[in-house]
């Protein structure tokens, strides 16, 4: 398959794997609502493409993170219900309404320019919101919920569809403080329906969906889990789930160093023995970690070749003197299978000192997303 794409460097999306993720959190959590969160351009594996497959394979809804992310959705034809998770302005009210989002409000000002936005359009809005149940983000407290409800009841251009919070840590082992949240949420909920009407609750994200059956309520928003990555090493791997991102890049130039040649910025790689190097043409500019430099590795013919030296912008160079016959234009995977062998995101997430969801999100636009089974 691979052989078709002639870039230099590309991020290749597995379509398939991601349906296949998709299909199987929705079976794990039954009647509930399964909305893929497709935020940081789907968690760097592409917005649109992602968002087609996912409601293919039985997502009833999208979820991102800013008013911008649902306009380019609905700028490619994306016709699903869209809710938009966080922080915005007034001033961003205009194309809320104009794109028809799901807004989530948590304060007067935007609920009033929100309100007077659809009015002019001749609309109702359907907004959430969100119960800050102690990540301290955003949202209101669970004491500060009922009066701004009854202020929402003045808006008549809006239309309450749903209470929400987010947990802190549902992804590590003790999920103490994570049923303390969803006991709290529950509580407010409880007394917010008792007075107004609130059809939708929500509150499980990738994690909770894996470990906390109990919080998958009317809805879920799997995240990292739809691309086929764990949230952490601490949760259970109840849904067996497909990496869908490979990094790929290729051999650009081969040659033999003798001992006590250096390597790239700041002579942190010095050859000790003859040493055969190859560079790749693909660095921080593309989205590979500087903490990589003299830590991270790549695959090259099937075998694990070390980054030497400092990453650079433009380029990275790796130690191949232990793999034979390694030449121009030979595939080299940073992330992702080849032969025998697989780098997982977690792995580059250990050697860049970080998680497997900056691994993926912080990978530039220098390296375009290709995919395999793209839906039509």
């Amino acid at each position: 398959m691979r052989q078709q794409y002639e870039l230099t460097n590309y991020a290749l999306i597995d379509l398939d794997a991601i349906a296949r993720n998709v299909a199987a959190l929705k079976a794990r959590v039954g009647a509930a609502e399964l909305w893929a969160v497709v935020k940081a351009n789907a968690y760097g594996h592409g917005a649109v493409p992602t968002a087609r497959t996912a409601l293919a394979a039985g997502a009833t809804r999208l979820a991102v993170a800013r008013i911008s992310e649902g306009a380019a959705l609905r700028q490619a034809d994306v016709s699903a219900p869209i809710l938009v998770m966080g922080y915005h302005t007034p001033a961003e009210a205009e194309a809320a309404v104009a794109y028809d989002l799901i807004m989530t409000v948590n304060d007067d000002a935007f609920a009033r320019a929100l309100n007077d936005q659809a009015r002019d359009a001749g609309k109702r809005m359907r907004v959430h919101v969100k119960v800050d149940t102690g990540l301290g983000r955003f949202g209101l407290l669970p004491d500060e919920l009922p009066s701004f409800l009854q202020r929402l009841t003045h808006y008549r251009h809006l239309q309450l569809e749903g209470l929400w919070t987010h947990f802190a840590t549902a992804d590590e082992r003790d999920k103490t403080f994570a049923h303390k949240q969803f006991a709290m949420f529950r509580y407010a909920a409880f007394l917010a329906r008792d007075r107004f009407d609130i059809p939708i609750l929500h509150a499980a994200n990738s994690a909770a969906i894996l470990d906390m059956p109990e919080t998958w309520l009317d809805a879920v928003r799997p995240g990292i889990a739809i691309y086929g990555l764990y949230p952490s090493t601490e949760v259970n791997a109840t849904v067996t789930l497909h990496p869908a991102l490979s990094l790929i890049s290729h051999v650009g130039r081969v040659r033999t160093l003798p001992p006590g040649a250096s390597v790239s910025y700041g002579r942190t790689f010095i050859a000790t023995r003859p040493t055969t190097v190859a560079l790749l043409p693909i660095g921080y500019g593309d989205g590979v970690h500087r903490l990589l430099s003299n830590r991270g590795q790549t695959l090259i013919r099937g075998q694990r070749a070390p980054i030497i030296g400092r990453v650079c912008m433009d380029n990275i160079m790796v130690d191949v003197t232990n793999i034979d016959g390694v030449q121009e234009r030979d595939e080299a995977v940073l992330i992702g299978p080849q032969g025998d062998d697989r780098i997982t995101a977690e792995e580059v997430a250990a050697w860049a000192q970080t998680i497997n969801y900056e691994v993926t999100t912080s990978l530039l636009p220098r390296a375009p997303r290709m995919y395999a089974d793209v839906p039509p």
